[in-house]
């Protein structure tokens, strides 16, 4: 059953619903949460035009990159398998957890597996691992341990973790718009990217993100609802019209043309294309564990600030603080985590656009049940994601970078180096190597050699102890021939 928390006091005016009006009011709670069935309508539907660019983002990061084989992912089935998961688990969510709380293919978790893992195995390799962590999560949460484990790094250290992982989101908009080119070894330079193609900004497509990436900004500064995805079908409009107008010799992986038809069949091709083990056979039991790890913390601690956010701001905890039902959250999350894993879109998670709808009013479950039928509905949409080329879509991978570091860098304690150092080393780290799991395993290890030498070493969770150790040892690895 939901959970049941003390009632907000009703909206000046709004006089709270007899509780025993409907069933749908009885299962949901709304009267008891000073809600009513219209806010949580329209607080269902502003989350999914907060979050609906995850539809064309998701299948852009993960379809521009290649397994280890060559192989890579089509994009309609992309876009279903995006669509799919994030219906299904927020309607879970929606009806288990009973909060205003949607879910999608994590932004960070996806550049995980497209540049890291599929890389080194096939692509149902690398979604069968985020399987594995997936089922991890829900274990963690069975056994009460996932709060534990959260509580071993510290928040300055997971701060600097999400703003890596914002920073290399947004080099990752840079270099797939086309704004920024890596230069080539034959040009006999330590320099490794420049500016467009050739070392300068030239082209209708560099035009639009440029012009996207503002228009963005700005319609975030000015706090509109819906911000990203007004700018990506805004920026979709005019690069279909510059494709009309003017001759333009490549846009990459998307041309902006109408697509005819824009409901099609949803293909579910990718749809349990898993191998929960196969992975290990590929990279070994070390490197594939750390693979793991990397995807369970890369979804792990960011899915349980934005459930905690959003609680808070839905006046949805007690007065100690505590969030009545999270374990019902956390389950569902975990389960979440391993469903993107089997439709192949990569880890779903918690998305903090979620707190859109709180503002339209949304306190229960049933916002979340709205936003997950409006996904449903998208399934039958794809033409229409598929058309929308990268220089469209990528200025929201700039604009995310920027939120997540504008909202986590203040939370980092500047004036303790033992935590501004390994966090500073943990967000240069994920865009200069371009690797997440570089970022996490070198924050680790100063963590614990800087608590150290600071006399410090007793603070330090055994468990940061062991997981350092390990990565020290996965980086020692091709010096040892194992590898």
């Amino acid at each position: 059953m939901p959970s049941t928390v003390t009632a907000p006091p009703a909206a000046p005016g709004q006089q709270p619903a007899d509780p025993g009006r409907s069933t749908l009011d009885r299962f949901f709670k709304i009267s008891e949460r000073g809600s009513t069935v219209g806010r949580e309508v329209r607080g269902g539907f502003a989350t999914f035009f907060a979050m609906a660019y995850i539809i064309v983002l998701n299948p852009i990061i993960l379809g521009s990159a290649q397994d280890m084989y060559g192989h890579q992912l089509d994009g309609g089935q992309l876009v279903t398998a995006t669509v799919l998961s994030a219906a299904f688990t927020t309607l879970l969510m929606g009806v288990i957890g009973n909060v205003p709380i949607a879910l999608a293919a994590g932004l960070g978790v996806n550049t995980v597996v497209a540049l890291q893992l599929a890389p080194r195995m096939a692509w149902a390799d690398a979604m069968g691992m985020v399987v594995i962590a997936g089922f991890i999560v829900m274990l963690l949460v069975a056994t009460g341990l996932r709060e534990r484990v959260m509580n071993a790094v510290p928040v300055g250290l997971r701060k600097g973790i999400a703003i890596g992982i914002g920073l290399f989101i947004m080099l990752i908009g840079l270099v797939d718009s086309g704004f920024v080119s890596r230069i080539p070894d034959a040009a006999h330079t330590t320099v490794p990217l420049q500016l467009g193609a050739d070392g300068h900004l030239s082209g209708w497509p560099v035009l639009i993100f440029a012009i996207g990436t503002l228009l963005t900004l700005a319609l975030i500064i000015r706090k509109v609802p819906g911000a990203i995805l007004i700018s990506i079908v805004a920026m979709t409009a005019l690069a279909m019209t510059v494709n009309a107008v003017v001759k333009v010799p490549s846009w990459g992986l998307t041309t902006p043309t109408w697509p005819g038809n824009p409901v099609a069949s949803p293909d579910f091709g990718l749809f349990m294309q898993v191998s929960p083990f196969g992975g290990f056979e590929k990279v070994g039991l070390l490197t594939g564990s750390l693979f793991v790890f990397t995807v369970l913390l890369s979804c792990f601690f960011d899915a349980m600030g934005t459930i905690l956010g959003v609680g808070d701001e839905a006046r949805l905890t007690d007065k100690d603080g505590n969030f009545p039902g999270i374990n019902r959250v956390l389950l569902v999350d975990g389960f979440a985590v391993a469903t993107g894993g089997a439709t192949s879109s990569s880890a779903t998670t918690c998305y903090v656009e979620s707190t859109a709808g709180v503002g339209e009013g949304a306190r229960t479950g049933l916002a979340s049940v709205v936003t997950g039928g409006l996904f449903a509905v998208a399934l039958f949409l794809t033409p229409l994601a598929t058309m929308v080329p990268s220089q469209a879509a990528t200025p929201a991978l700039v604009a995310v970078g920027f939120l997540i570091l504008a909202g986590s860098i203040k939370d980092i304690d500047w004036s303790d180096f033992t935590i501004a150092v390994p966090a500073f080393l943990a967000m240069v780290m994920m865009p200069f190597t371009y690797s997440i799991t570089n970022g996490i395993g070198i924050g680790f290890i100063a963590f614990s050699v800087l608590r150290l030498a600071a006399g410090r070493g007793r603070e330090v969770p055994a468990a940061m102890y062991v997981v350092s150790a390990v990565f020290v040892f996965y980086y020692a690895m091709p010096s040892l021939g194992l590898t």
